[in-house]
């Protein structure tokens, strides 16, 4: 990505660290319209999950500005599509019991705003 490798090398130090202490980190790409940050997120992305890991990415829409958090609720979303496809029954599991833990009964409100996450919440009757 031209003019954009220091940037790249500074998240692939960041995915370097959550490997090696068990952390987490967080990273917002931004910039003017035509900068490459897609581009950016991409190439990241493409690292990431080369490596093993599990890349999440949102992007923010003009059109979308009357739904606060709307990238990071896209991430989350397409989270649970990863949790569920890879078939680990045990980590949907974890998420679903983790989430019900903090959420308690308002897990719903959440569902509202991570539509996938209903089918790990909701068990089929």
């Amino acid at each position: 990505v031209f003019g954009r490798e220091s940037e790249f090398a500074s998240l692939q130090r960041s995915y370097h660290r959550t490997i090696s202490d068990s952390s987490s980190e967080f990273a917002i790409v931004s910039g003017s319209s035509g900068t490459g940050k897609s581009v950016l997120a991409s190439r990241l992305g493409r690292y990431i999950v080369a490596n093993g890991g599990i890349f999440l990415s949102g992007k923010f829409d003009q059109l979308k500005q009357s739904e606060p958090f709307s990238a990071v609720a896209g991430a989350f979303n397409e989270y649970c599509d990863v949790i569920l496809s890879n078939g680990r029954c045990n980590r949907v599991s974890l998420v679903e019991s983790r989430l019900r833990v903090a959420l308690g009964q308002e897990a719903h409100h959440l569902v509202k705003v991570i539509p996938n996450l209903r089918n790990i919440l909701i068990k089929d009757e």
